[in-house]
């Protein structure tokens, strides 16, 4: 009797925390899913042009204008391998790109975006962070440190 009794609450709590724990939506498109819980996330640059649909107006992007990085802003993804080697990482999206350099001291990203419509990507944006720990660095250190020579 008294395990019958456990059972018909258990079985009558059930639906109400069914309730309170709904599904979460899937995301919309053109949007990015949230990073697992638990893991740090690290802000890239503002959004240019996320993978425009057809017919929608062009949007030029922030252009980071810091000192130390002059000399990658504005460069291509060609001179940028150039000066770095083989990127670790070579994302494309719509009509933007991320390339990821990487050594023993940091890691440098390099956003591209175009600065017109139908443009090339060109560097607009340059984040950099200790390979050991992930907190940033200063950028134009980085660079010096992951430039070929």
């Amino acid at each position: 009797m008294r395990i019958d009794l456990r059972r018909g609450l258990v079985l009558g709590i059930l639906p109400l925390l069914g309730a309170c724990a709904g599904a979460l939506p899937p995301p919309s498109p053109g949007t990015t899913p949230t990073a697992p819980v638990g893991r740090a996330t690290r802000a890239g640059p503002p959004p240019s042009n996320p993978a425009m649909p057809t017919g929608a107006a062009f949007r030029a992007p922030r252009v980071m204008n810091i000192p130390g990085v002059e000399g990658l802003i504005g460069s291509n993804a060609d001179s940028l391998q150039r000066a770095f080697g083989t990127p670790r990482l070579d994302v494309v999206e719509g009509d933007t790109r991320k390339l990821q350099f990487s050594g023993e001291a940091c890691v440098l990203d390099i956003y591209l975006y175009p600065l017109r419509e139908g443009a090339e990507p060109t560097a607009t944006y340059v984040d950099a962070r200790r390979s050991s720990d992930g907190l940033d660095v200063d950028r134009a250190a980085c660079v010096a440190a992951l430039k070929r020579r």
